[in-house]
């Protein structure tokens, strides 16, 4: 499959990109030499889109992308994110800053981790409910005019906030999470998303996982795993979420791909506009996600792949979480 242009910048990419969050935090104990393969395998297969995030690890990610790609900068187009304060020495979440002083201080951070003059791709993590968003763009802005970033982004933004930030400085892309469990982007943001010309990145395009068909039983997340506080793997929702997973697992089969090719292929179909950026610690996962770009879908299967997930049990995040979703 052909790259694809971001939004209305000039950075094309392989349809399917590389979250690397798990490779520091949240899924377990990391592993960096399996990461370090993982992202080296990326590379050679031509998946160029790399997405990380100051918070991840509290920074230890970013150091880890320095480590492993800093002789193979000029194949990635690299996407971080700011927002969330953590403190050094908990992890806990402090809150979200999205104030014009922290943007810069942020950025100057994350470009001395990553060990790089410029971010192709800075999103503001999450939308500070205390600053003026178009305070925060601006000064998103301003560091594009010194070269430190070289396009913006947001991350689950509602469409009223995307329109008021793209007024201030053209947004590039709005990452939010979206696939066949998530579906909810669908009502608001995508249509903003293209009527301004605005790319689509998905966050979470496995469902966390829950859409590989690994997970069937609450035990197998590790004890650290944070999927343990999500509502949608806790109680009678994970019977209910997975029983839906069987459903899709079917229709894999009919297709002759995996379950988690079809999440992402459902994906792909979705239009030219949206850039799927699953996770993955292991670069055998990495490599059957790439083939995701081979599996074709017709109408029909779209449709009844979108129906199937439509009764999700259990909101994306606890209570807090959501709070801080399309702002």
């Amino acid at each position: 499959m052909k790259q694809r242009r971001i939004g209305q910048s000039d950075l094309t990419v392989f349809p399917i990109g590389l979250g690397t969050m798990g490779m520091s935090e949240f899924y377990g104990q990391p592993d960096e030499q399996e990461s370090i393969k993982t992202l080296h395998t990326a590379i050679e297969k031509g998946v160029n889109f790399i997405d990380t995030a100051d918070m991840y690890g509290i920074g230890k990610n970013e150091e880890l992308l320095h480590k492993a790609l800093h002789d193979r900068w000029d194949k990635v187009v690299l996407a971080t994110k700011f927002g969330f304060e953590r403190e050094p020495g908990t992890g806990r979440r402090v809150g979200v800053n999205g104030k014009p002083d922290y943007v810069k201080k942020a950025c100057e951070a994350s470009l001395k981790r990553l060990g790089r003059d410029t971010i192709d791709l800075y999103y503001l993590h999450r939308v500070d409910p205390e600053t003026p968003i178009e305070d925060t763009i601006g000064a998103m802005a301003e560091l594009v005019k010194e070269g430190k970033v070289r396009y913006v982004g947001i991350s689950e933004a509602s469409g009223d906030t995307i329109k008021k930030a793209h007024a201030v400085h053209p947004i590039t892309a709005i990452q939010s999470e979206y696939s066949l469990w998530s579906q909810d982007v669908e009502e608001t943001t995508l249509p903003t998303c293209r009527a301004l010309g605005i790319g689509f990145v998905a966050y979470s395009p496995l469902g966390r996982g829950f859409l590989t068909g690994s997970i069937r039983r609450y035990e197998d997340l590790d004890k650290d795993d944070y999927r343990r506080n999500s509502p949608r793997f806790m109680g009678d929702n994970f019977q209910n979420n997975l029983d839906l997973v069987k459903k899709v697992e079917q229709i894999a089969q009919e297709k002759g791909c995996s379950s988690s090719q079809l999440a992402l292929a459902w994906l792909l179909h979705q239009g030219d506009d949206i850039f799927p950026i699953p996770g993955t610690t292991k670069a055998k996962h990495l490599l059957t996600n790439i083939d995701a770009v081979n599996v074709n879908l017709t109408q029909d299967d779209l449709q009844q792949l979108g129906n199937v997930m439509k009764d999700i049990h259990g909101d994306r995040y606890d209570e807090n979480g959501m709070r801080m979703v399309n702002v």
